[in-house]
């Protein structure tokens, strides 16, 4: 399954998503360092905290959608993309390494996609036996540039109406626009990737239109046409991705004006312990973290499995013909009779 979850303005967005995987209508805020959450339990893997957010349901536990797309959309505040869209509450920088270090794990012998981008800072993070077939993509500044004056690019095809071919702030914008159509289409032309069993995962995050606002101003009709021209590729980008993954991917669009400027980390105080006994006058016990339900699994139906195998066991034994069924006692009238 493919997800596209959009955060626009403080905003996520959900493009499309499958049968599987439940998000509820409503209006409820998500923490931002929180969305990497989002994108774990809807593709069936654990997170170390609870995630207490009404938007996401539990869906069908046995049917994981195949993708996860997200992409950051930076310099608005709201996209108006088709779907459900939650608002974002402290919007701090995030990046989906706990989900790809899973995926990476779990599937190493497989040929998961996990692609990782962020064209106009030049950063790309690409895992897995299926690299090869992304190794085309237009990653450098150059590289960008250059693939937008191929003949098959998007400035044939898509209506620039107040955007110009010949100012390099335009070109950053469109070079974006165009990677998410490299990419639908390198994944069209290698469809087993799509159709394995290994979970895959798109991360993308796009700035241009952030440099757009900054060179014409928000009110403009360069900004407003970038919008629209954005908006538009997103969800036909959302549509192709979805439609190459059977209907079986989640797509998820966020639209954040400006990242909070550092990532807030919870700290733990020297004086904690001394204050924690005071916090807790009554000795309850401490939470169980989340490996706990497993671990208790994993050791209840081995002692179950162990306790039954040493029941039909001793049944055997205790009803077995020595004379007709032991090799032990064969062999010995052999000898008996030898003497």
């Amino acid at each position: 399954s493919v997800c596209f979850s959009g955060v626009c303005g403080d905003e996520f967005s959900i493009l499309r998503s499958p049968q599987s995987v439940v998000f509820r209508d409503g209006s409820w805020p998500i923490p931002g360092e929180r969305i990497p959450d989002v994108a774990a339990l809807t593709m069936g893997f654990s997170v170390q905290e609870d995630l207490p957010w009404p938007g996401l349901a539990v869906g069908d536990l046995f049917h994981r959608p195949r993708a996860t797309v997200l992409v950051t959309v930076k310099g608005v505040d709201k996209l108006p993309v088709k779907g459900f869209s939650y608002p974002i509450e402290n919007a701090v920088p995030f990046s989906l390494d706990s989900v790809a270090n899973a995926i990476h794990t779990l599937f190493s012998e497989e040929t998961p996609v996990v692609l990782q981008l962020a064209p106009s800072e030049e950063r790309v993070y690409m895992v897995g036996k299926a690299n090869s077939v992304f190794e085309d993509l237009s990653v450098t500044l150059r590289q960008l540039r250059n693939r937008l004056f191929q003949d098959n690019s998007i400035l044939s095809s898509l209506p620039l109406n107040s955007l110009s071919r010949n100012n390099e702030v335009d070109l950053l914008f469109l070079s974006e626009l165009q990677v998410l159509r490299d990419i639908a289409s390198l994944l069209s032309r290698h469809k087993h990737l799509a159709k394995d069993h290994s979970p895959d995962l798109y991360s993308l995050e796009l700035s241009g239109l952030e440099e757009v606002g900054k060179r014409y101003g928000e009110d403009s009709q360069q900004f407003k046409d970038a919008s629209q021209i954005l908006v538009d590729s997103l969800q036909k980008f959302a549509d192709e991705m979805f439609n190459l993954y059977g209907g079986n991917a989640v797509v998820e669009v966020v639209a954040v004006k400006e990242f909070n400027s550092a990532l807030s980390r919870k700290t733990r105080s020297i004086l904690q312990s001394s204050q924690s006994e005071e916090e807790n006058p009554y000795n309850l016990a401490y939470p169980y973290n989340y490996d706990y339900s497993v671990i208790f699994n994993i050791i209840l139906w081995m002692m179950i499995g162990l306790a039954l195998a040493v029941i039909v066991i001793s049944y055997n034994l205790w009803n077995m013909d020595p004379g007709y069924d032991s090799i032990i006692y064969r062999m010995t009238n052999q000898k008996i009779r030898m003497d």
